[in-house]
């Protein structure tokens, strides 16, 4: 079986099968069981995401049944059997018996983890093409068809960011194979989608500068100006000014800006590419 939860959450079975649970307090609840497969969520933390604050007074008993109920729909799926029981009651909660290859979540942390390696040991080529494989699993936002709770609110958003820290990687490595005239449609679309984000407007400067494209990039750093001063009140950091010197002065550019970017004068400021959003120090 498959728990998918890079998109709409669905279960699709060994015979091609896919079904979307429509109830949606049991797709909260197996939601964040998946989410930690193998490992007992506490019954609180259950009741938390099912009903914040205003959980009545027998929430554990109405839990039991949701968990009763979850239980019969994966037996009527044929995922659960006598022999593998996939939703488990243990202290202090309950826990889903899958393996790490059967939710997307870790097969995608797997993957940008490895690439991560793959760049680091030098082999960008590598890193491209675990990062294709953990790109192609999100098939729009997490969970977009779950009312998320209070736990599911702070997953999705890590979830979110762990995306945007695989799309920095991929910019990084397409970038070191020499692609800059093929990745700049995809750069112009990160951008556009986190216009805070100084690490990726740099990468689009220098794709443009060095795919020839002058006067391009000088527009993207005036856009980035622009948009720092309207927003934050800020300027282009020390590295994406020194950039755009070179650009003028006709300088080739380094091949890439570091993958994390120093912010001088802004009370040391570090922006790290897993936190796209601009912090005044």
């Amino acid at each position: 079986m498959q728990i998918s939860l890079l998109g709409p959450f669905e279960i699709a079975t060994d015979d091609g099968r896919t079904f979307a649970p429509n109830a949606p307090k049991l797709c909260q609840l197996l939601a964040v069981l998946a989410l930690q497969p193998r490992e007992a969520v506490a019954t609180g933390t259950l009741i938390r995401e099912l009903w914040g604050d205003d959980a009545p007074a027998g929430a554990a008993r109405t839990l039991q049944t949701h968990i009763y109920h979850a239980r019969r729909m994966l037996s009527d799926l044929q995922v659960a059997t006598s022999d593998r029981q996939l939703l488990a009651t243990q202290a202090p909660g309950y826990r889903v018996d899958v393996e790490d290859e059967e939710v997307d979540v870790c097969r995608f942390e797997r993957l940008v983890q490895r690439a991560q390696w793959e760049l680091t040991e030098g082999d960008p080529q590598r890193a491209a093409g675990e990062l294709k494989q953990a790109m192609s699993l999100w098939r729009g936002p997490a969970l977009s068809n779950v009312p998320a709770g209070d736990v599911l609110v702070g997953q999705v958003a890590r979830l979110e960011e762990l995306k945007i820290r695989a799309l920095e990687l991929r910019a990084e490595t397409e970038l070191r194979l020499g692609r800059h005239r093929e990745f700049l449609p995809e750069l112009r679309s990160l951008v556009n989608s986190h216009p805070l984000h100084e690490w990726l407007h740099g990468q689009l400067i220098t794709a443009l500068h060095r795919s020839g494209r002058r006067a391009e990039a000088l527009q993207a750093y005036q856009n980035l100006y622009r948009i720092l001063k309207r927003e934050l009140g800020l300027v282009p950091s020390v590295e994406l000014q020194r950039l755009q010197a070179q650009i003028l002065s006709s300088a080739s550019p380094e091949p890439h800006l570091p993958l994390r970017l120093r912010i001088e004068g802004r009370a040391g400021t570090v922006i790290a590419p897993a936190h796209p959003t601009v912090v005044a120090g």
